[in-house]
C-alpha cells in the first residue's frame, strides 16, 4: 500500500484513553485526527481535530466520519460489523473488520486458535441448561462461564466451583450465547503487546507481567520476571497468531503462565492494551505510534525497553473521598501521570494511570504502588489528626 503521510486524517472508532493517547501520538507527528462514537467530550474527542457523537449503527454518519478520512483503526473491538463494513466500503480499515469479527467474540476466538493449533484451557460452546450442564460434566469443577460477546474486565464471568453454582447459573442464561472454559490455576498472568505491517514487518514489546484486582489490570511489569525459553516461547506465539490472522496494527496477547511453566492464550486485543502503557513513557516507540505506523504503512519503530517501568490504573475507587492529592504521587521525580479527561470518577472505571522508570522492574513496581498510595495517604493522614 502507500504510504498515508503525516498532514493527512486518520479516523478512529471509539473514543475512549487508548483513543487519546493514539490521537496524542498521531498530533503530535503532524496528522489530523477525527473520532466517532455515541458520546460527547470523550478522551479522544478532547485531543480529535473533529469529534462525531453518532451511534455506530447509524451507517450514514459512519461513511460521512469515513469520507473525512485516509485510514480507519479502532481504539476498542466491540464496533458492530455493519459499521465497519460501511468504513471499509469507502477507506482501508486496519486492523480489518475480519480481525475485528473473530476478537470480539470469545467464541469465535477460542474455535479460531484451538483449530489453528494454538495453547488455549479446554472450552465447551454453551447457549442452554442443558448444554451447560452437559459441558460441566466434560470440563469439571471449577470452570470459568463468561458471556461470549461484549465482556471486559472481568465483566460478564461467573466462577463455577460446584454442580450447585451450575445450577444456579443454567436458570440465568437468558438464551444467549456463552463459552465455559476449565479453570486455570496459574502462576502469572502475562502478556505480548505487538505490531504488525501489511509487508509482514514485526515488532514485540517483550513479556509484560500483569496483576489484576477485581477481574481488572492493577499493575503492569516490563520486562516480566520469567525464564528466557519462556519469553521467547510467548512472542512466537504472538507473532503467529498475528500472521495467522494478517493483522495490520497493534494487538496484545494475553497469556496464562501455568505453574507447569506452560503458555496458555486468554485473550486477544487486537488494538494497544492497558498492559502497554508503559511504553508511553519506558520505550523509543510507544504502542500508540506503533499503531499509527502500522495502519498508515510507516516503516515501525524500535521497541528498545528505555528503562524497566511498571504501570498502576487509577480507578474511579480513588476519588471515593474527593480528588486524590496529585502533587503527593509527582514528588516521586521517575513517576509520570496520565489522566484520561473523563469527568466523572465511578468504582472500578479507568480513571488514569501511574507509569514509574527505575533501574529495576521489581524497584518500578514498588515505586509505582508507593506513588499510587499516596495520592489518599494524605487523607487517611488528615483523618486521624482530626
Amino acid at each position: 500500500m502507500s504510504a498515508i503521510l503525516p498532514g493527512a486524517t486518520v479516523g478512529v472508532l471509539g473514543s475512549g484513553q487508548l483513543g487519546r493517547m493514539f490521537a496524542i501520538a498521531a498530533r503530535r507527528m503532524g496528522y489530523r485526527v477525527h473520532t466517532l462514537s455515541p458520546l460527547a467530550d470523550t478522551p479522544t474527542g478532547q485531543i480529535s481535530d473533529r469529534e462525531y457523537q453518532r451511534p455506530y449503527e447509524d451507517l450514514d454518519a459512519v461513511a460521512e466520519f469515513a469520507r473525512g478520512v485516509s485510514v480507519v483503526t479502532f481504539e476498542f473491538e466491540n464496533v458492530p460489523a455493519e459499521a465497519v463494513e460501511a468504513a471499509a466500503q469507502l477507506v482501508p480499515v486496519r486492523p480489518s473488520g475480519e480481525v475485528l469479527y473473530t476478537a470480539q467474540n470469545r467464541l469465535r476466538e477460542k474455535n479460531f486458535l484451538s483449530r489453528r493449533g494454538f495453547p488455549v484451557t479446554r472450552f465447551r460452546h454453551v447457549n442452554s441448561e442443558e448444554s451447560l450442564r452437559a459441558a460441566t460434566e466434560e470440563i469439571g469443577y471449577p470452570a470459568v462461564l463468561k458471556t461470549a460477546s461484549s465482556g471486559y474486565d472481568g465483566k460478564g464471568q461467573t466462577r463455577l466451583d460446584s454442580a450447585e453454582d451450575m445450577e444456579q447459573r443454567a436458570a440465568t442464561l437468558g438464551g444467549r450465547e456463552w463459552i465455559l472454559e476449565a479453570f486455570v490455576d496459574f502462576e502469572r498472568e502475562v502478556s505480548v503487546v505487538a505490531a504488525r505491517a501489511e509487508a509482514g514487518e514485526f515488532k514485540h514489546y517483550g513479556v509484560i507481567e500483569n496483576a489484576h484486582r477485581r477481574h481488572i489490570l492493577d499493575l503492569s511489569v516490563a520486562p516480566a520476571h520469567v525464564a528466557e525459553a519462556t519469553a521467547r516461547e510467548a512472542v512466537e506465539i504472538a507473532r503467529a497468531v498475528m500472521e495467522a490472522l494478517d493483522v495490520v496494527g497493534v494487538m496484545c496477547v494475553e497469556f496464562f503462565l501455568t505453574r507447569e511453566g506452560r503458555l496458555l492464550i486468554n485473550e486477544l486485543a487486537p488494538r494497544p492494551h492497558n498492559s502497554g502503557h508503559f511504553t508511553f513513557d519506558a520505550c523509543a516507540t510507544s504502542q500508540f505510534e506503533q499503531q499509527l505506523r502500522a495502519v498508515c504503512g510507516l516503516p515501525l519503530g524500535s521497541t528498545e525497553l528505555l528503562r524497566p517501568a511498571a504501570m498502576a490504573n487509577l480507578l474511579g475507587d480513588l476519588w471515593h473521598e474527593g480528588e486524590p492529592d496529585w502533587r503527593a504521587a509527582l514528588t516521586f521525580p521517575a513517576v509520570k501521570l496520565h489522566l484520561y479527561g473523563k469527568s466523572e470518577a465511578r468504582p472500578a472505571r479507568k480513571m488514569g494511570h501511574l507509569t514509574a522508570l527505575a533501574a529495576s522492574a521489581e524497584e518500578a513496581a514498588r515505586t509505582a504502588l508507593a506513588a499510587r498510595d499516596a495520592l489518599t495517604r494524605s487523607r487517611a493522614s488528615g483523618r486521624g489528626n482530626l
